[in-house]
């Protein structure tokens, strides 16, 4: 049976971090939600390849309505995490121990939401110093699994390992 995945995103993600992974996971029956702050918008991605169009607005979905989280890197994360709605509902995935899955620049969310604090994870180069800031373990890995709940990845090449990994925890 498939899972219900929020997507939280927003302009400027990194393309393929989208899009990959969401052909994976849509592929194996899951389904996607993509939320930001307004219903029905057009996000670009950071490359210019992918174009996205919004499911749901952050106020009309609550994380209790989903299984999992999906947060793509590229600059959509550090846009999102200046709001305290996405802030908030990705904290309340990682309180609850639901699957996260961030790659890349995608973690910047959860630092925000003060919920790596002991917990093993990777990111992006130029995060590695928040991450650790953070409290989270750095690992330098393709894909970095904790508490079975959380993976973590570095950069678009990392991605046949993030979605690998994610699809594990969907079961």
């Amino acid at each position: 049976m498939g899972k219900n995945i929020a997507v939280v995103l927003t302009d400027y993600f990194e393309d393929s971090e989208y899009t990959e992974p969401a052909q994976s996971f849509k592929e194996a029956g899951h389904k996607l939600t993509v939320i930001e702050k307004e219903k029905g918008k057009t996000l670009k991605g950071k490359q210019g390849q992918a174009s996205v169009d919004v499911d749901a607005s952050i106020d009309e979905v609550s994380p209790a309505d989903f299984d999992a989280l999906l947060i793509p890197g590229g600059f959509s994360p550090d846009i999102l995490r200046a709001d305290q709605r996405f802030v908030s509902f990705a904290k309340s995935f990682m309180d609850e121990k639901k699957p996260v899955f961030a790659i890349c620049h995608g973690p910047q969310l959860l630092i925000t939401a003060k919920t790596l604090d002991g917990r093993s994870a990777t990111g992006y180069t130029s995060i590695r110093v928040d991450l650790e800031n953070a409290g989270a373990k750095f690992q330098d890995k393709e894909a970095v699994v904790c508490q079975n709940q959380l993976v973590t990845s570095r950069t678009p090449d990392d991605i046949p390992a993030f979605t690998r990994e994610s699809l594990n925890l969907l079961g």
